[in-house]
């Protein structure tokens, strides 16, 4: 891959796209930088490495023979897979079944585990007219969980114990019925044309309020007042172009470009022959190898958005 070290080197495997505040060799960033999106690389010896993915970097790079478990991490901490399972080309997780389920046996997620002691906030994330979800993330992920899931806007509405936060997420979805997640293909469609922010804030103002005044909250949930954080800078959504061709990764195959856009897992590349949309979900798994700058593009190329068989 142009311009990212890992992806050459023999036995590194790509695992998707992070956005953390991490450094490029997996160093800590600055207190309370704002997260940006990153490739993640995973070695079974090695370990995790991450490469910045900023808008306007060059993106080349051929795929593998094929696509394979990216294990599982934990802790900050990479398991490989002990199989090294085949994974197939069109799936958006890129764990085998054995590794899928070491991983929820531990998730905050999968409410399998309830005695985290970190702060959690409650949030209510909007996606597109009518589509706003309620969730939890760590407090101390500084947001990162609302750029994954390629909100384009949100607000807090308290921060509390784990417990706390969950009932919280309960109540809202039984007295509001406020969903915990959409199909994905819903979130993409509403980043072109772009609604306003300040159309979004009105939405969510309308259900922060009503949230607040519902019976039930916990009492260890401290409220907050709300303030709209709005995405369009940090996903770069002005560059985002209607209806960009989608690819659709095979083994040998090569993708060339400039990134213009990154929002939640989707890589916006433009070429010489269009803007293509690259989930990087299904770039998960694969070893890569750099391609020349001025590569021709090979991936298959669907004209209209695929829906990938995700909620999230």
């Amino acid at each position: 891959m142009a311009d990212t070290e890992c992806g050459s080197r023999a036995g590194w495997r790509c695992a998707g796209l992070r956005w953390s505040t991490a450094g490029g060799a997996g160093a800590a960033g600055a207190a309370g930088a704002a997260p940006e999106p990153a490739l993640v690389w995973r070695h079974p010896v090695h370990g995790e490495r991450l490469s910045p993915l900023p808008a306007g970097r060059q993106l080349a790079f051929t795929t593998g023979e094929g696509r394979a478990c990216v294990g599982v991490r934990r802790g900050g901490r990479h398991t490989p897979c002990p199989d090294a399972a085949a994974v197939p080309e069109p799936a958006v997780s890129a764990q085998c079944p054995q590794c899928a389920r070491l991983d929820r046996s531990h998730s905050v997620a999968a409410d399998t585990i309830a005695d985290d002691p970190r702060p959690y906030d409650v949030y209510l994330a909007w996606f597109a007219a009518g589509l706003i979800k309620v969730g939890i993330t760590a407090a101390e992920r500084n947001g990162a969980r609302l750029l994954e899931q390629a909100a384009l806007s949100y607000a807090l509405l308290g921060r509390g114990p784990l417990m706390a936060a969950r009932r919280a997420e309960a109540v809202l979805g039984a007295a509001l019925a406020v969903p915990d997640r959409f199909p994905y293909a819903a979130k993409r469609a509403a980043r072109h044309p772009l609604p306003p922010p300040e159309r979004r804030a009105a939405e969510l103002a309308e259900l922060h309020e009503r949230a607040l005044g519902l019976p039930g909250l916990p009492e260890s949930l401290a409220v907050r007042a709300f303030a709209p954080v709005h995405h369009d800078a940090a996903f770069h959504l002005d560059r985002v172009r209607p209806s960009p061709g989608t690819v659709a990764l095979a083994p040998g195959c090569t993708l060339a470009g400039r990134v213009a856009a990154v929002a939640g897992p989707d890589v916006y590349v433009d070429t010489p022959d269009g803007q293509l949309l690259l989930d990087a979900r299904h770039l998960a798994g694969w070893a890569l190898t750099a391609a020349a700058p001025d590569a021709t593009t090979t991936v298959p190329v669907a004209v209209r958005p695929a829906e990938p068989d995700a909620l999230f």
